[in-house]
């Protein structure tokens, strides 16, 4: 049984400090002067989103009714978001990162079915799709994928193994420590209040208003 955080926060909350935090990271990134002290501050905040972001994408396909609609939801908005991330980053054989949520989602859809016959092929599997996605230069490369695998594996798949939480966060740590160790800690602080509820974002008018907030705010 898992024990829930006294302090709670809802899965519509973490979206909301998930994407507040992508925010600040973008204009430290792109309209700030590198390496004084405001700037590596908000990019130290920055790096909470994509954890929160990889653990709520691992939780979405735990729970959505449609796998399917949920990947080309996310897939659909990869697309729409290329556009203005070509126009901000130009031909740099990267793309954005709801590339690399959608791959997660297909990764974690065959994954699902390979754990229940073979955990050997499921784990090629996995590598082959986080070689995918470095191949692909999407956002976060293979790592991206990892990750999400990982909140997936130790909080959906099986989270009555012995030290699940442990080992779900010595695995994204030692991942995402790439990125930056203050980042990842204040996102696993985060991630460990979620109280496993849903929150204010219900109706599909509001989620795809959530989901339209990314390419709105490069274009900004």
């Amino acid at each position: 049984m898992t024990l829930k955080p006294a302090f709670g926060l809802s899965g519509s909350a973490l979206k909301v400090i998930a994407m507040i935090s992508m925010v600040i990271d973008h204009v430290a990134l792109y309209l700030m002067e590198h390496g004084t002290v405001l700037y590596e501050t908000m990019r130290c905040i920055g790096r909470i989103a994509f954890p929160v972001f990889a653990f709520l994408i691992a939780e979405g396909f735990i729970h959505t009714r449609s796998r399917y609609r949920y990947f080309f939801t996310l897939l659909g908005f990869a697309i729409i978001s290329e556009i203005p991330w070509y126009l901000l980053n130009g031909a740099d054989g990267t793309h954005n990162v709801m590339f690399t949520l959608a791959l997660g989602v297909a990764t974690l859809m065959v994954l699902e079915n390979l754990l229940q016959r073979s955990p050997i092929q499921g784990f090629l599997w996995t590598l082959g799709m986080a070689g995918l996605a470095s191949w692909l230069g999407l956002d976060y490369e293979w790592r991206g994928i990892l990750v999400i695998v990982i909140f997936y594996l130790f909080n959906g798949y099986d989270d009555s193994l012995p030290y699940s939480r442990g080992m779900q966060f010595f695995c994204t740590f030692t991942l995402m420590m790439y990125y930056g160790i203050t980042g990842i800690l204040l996102a696993h602080f985060v991630i460990s209040s979620y109280d496993g509820t849903r929150g204010f974002i219900h109706s599909m008018l509001a989620k795809y208003g959530f989901y339209t907030i990314y390419p709105i705010h490069i274009i900004v």
